[in-house]
């Protein structure tokens, strides 16, 4: 409850406390000034008692509202009591003289609270028969104008009230409604804190096996593949009488082995490629697919086409990675004499096609993948998905093969 509410509260509370005072003194004061409406002695010792007895009735229930705050908001059988015989002093006084009137509103104030269900409407109903009395002259009516003012006066008092009173049990049962609604709210946030803990769970969780695949694949696309070439390459020496080519080979080996040792070291630390380290991607791409044409001794060409943009670290990694996995596995199975890579800027996309003249495939009756232990196309996939992208292959068998990546151009600076 903010401080606003809570000083709206303290004024009723204060209103309802000394409320009925105020009215009584107001009704007595002009009572008192309005002698000719009293018959004599009688009836000025009768409103003096009454006026005391009210009195006392406020100050005890006001003591009890004191003890027991509960029991002014919310009806119970102590304020029922203290309602009817309220209700009871103020017709009583009325009936003296009608300008006591002024003490039988207090039975429009607090009937809502006092009493319970449908004896509300009854106890406001009663006020405006008191109301009645006073606004018509007095009671008892004393001719049948005064009778058909007093009942159409009843009418309207009654009328009106019980609409206020409707209004008020409306808002309370909005009120109600919408402590209800808050409640269910703060449910369904405590639970959504429990879902979104245990959906951070999950995705730390998700997280780590998508890492422990990068590092797999970025394993198999550097030290893998470098070994590979490496075992080539002393193949060619083992298998060569030539001391010249032998070393030749020889230092390719080292270089392969230097190479696969620095991209080991970056994939850990989830760096770029280090051919990325030092150009963009299309030179990295070009320096890429000239090495591999002088190992394999296989006719490559690069071409970019489109306007060059620095792209954004993961996307030149992961355009790389592709060309690497694609080079790798034609060197080892498309039997090539010639291949092709190109990269296109076009517009909100970056293209990466690689093309060969090898043997080919049919891609519908290629396995999961395409060598035992190696990622090969299902990784090269992964990875352009990863970043919202596509990978697309079409071969046939004794007419080459055909991979193509797209992925969204972003940009370095994004």
């Amino acid at each position: 409850m903010t401080a606003v509410d809570t000083q709206i509260d303290r004024r009723w509370e204060q209103m309802r406390a000394l409320g009925p005072y105020g009215l009584l003194a107001v009704g007595a004061v002009l009572s008192a000034g309005a002698a000719d409406l009293m018959d004599g002695p009688a009836d000025w010792y009768g409103a003096g008692a009454l006026v005391v007895a009210a009195i006392a009735l406020q100050l005890w229930w006001n003591a009890v509202r004191r003890r027991r705050p509960d029991r002014g908001r919310t009806p119970s059988p102590a304020g029922t009591a203290y309602y009817v015989v309220r209700w009871v002093i103020a017709f009583a006084l009325t009936w003296i003289n009608p300008l006591f009137g002024f003490y039988a509103a207090t039975g429009l104030m607090d009937a809502d609270e006092l009493l319970p269900g449908r004896w509300r409407r009854i106890g406001v109903f009663a006020a405006a028969v008191t109301l009645a009395g006073s606004q018509s002259g007095g009671l008892p009516p004393k001719s049948t104008g005064q009778w058909a003012l007093f009942a159409g006066l009843i009418v309207a008092n009654a009328a009106l009230q019980l609409v206020i009173a409707h209004m008020v049990e409306q808002e309370e049962h909005r009120s109600r409604e919408r402590v209800e609604t808050i409640t269910a709210l703060q449910q369904a946030l405590d639970e959504n804190a429990a879902l979104h803990a245990q959906l951070l769970v999950q995705a730390r969780e998700a997280g780590v096996a998508d890492e422990r695949r990068r590092l797999a694949a970025e394993i198999h696309d550097t030290i893998a593949q470098g070994l590979t070439g490496i075992i080539a390459q002393l193949q060619v020496v083992a298998n060569t009488p030539d001391e010249n080519q032998a070393r030749e080979h020889v230092g390719r080996a080292m270089d392969l082995a230097r190479h696969s040792l620095g991209e080991a070291r970056r994939s850990v630390h989830n760096l770029a490629p280090v051919a990325l380290s030092d150009a963009g991607l299309p030179q990295a791409l070009k320096a890429t697919v000239t090495d591999w044409g002088e190992r394999t001794d296989i006719r490559a060409e690069f071409t970019v086409t489109g306007a060059t943009e620095q792209l954004h670290d993961e996307v030149a990694a992961t355009l790389l990675r592709i060309a690497q996995e694609a080079l790798s596995n034609a060197a080892r199975h498309a039997r090539a004499t010639r291949l092709g890579v190109t990269l296109t800027f076009l517009g909100d996309e970056v293209i990466l096609d690689i093309r060969d003249d090898g043997v080919g495939f049919d891609p519908l009756t290629l396995p999961p993948r395409t060598h035992a232990g190696g990622f090969g196309l299902d990784g090269m996939r992964a990875r352009a998905e990863r970043i919202a992208g596509a990978l697309t292959v079409e071969s046939e068998p004794g007419h080459g093969t055909a991979v193509s990546a797209r992925v969204p151009l972003v940009r370095h600076d994004q």
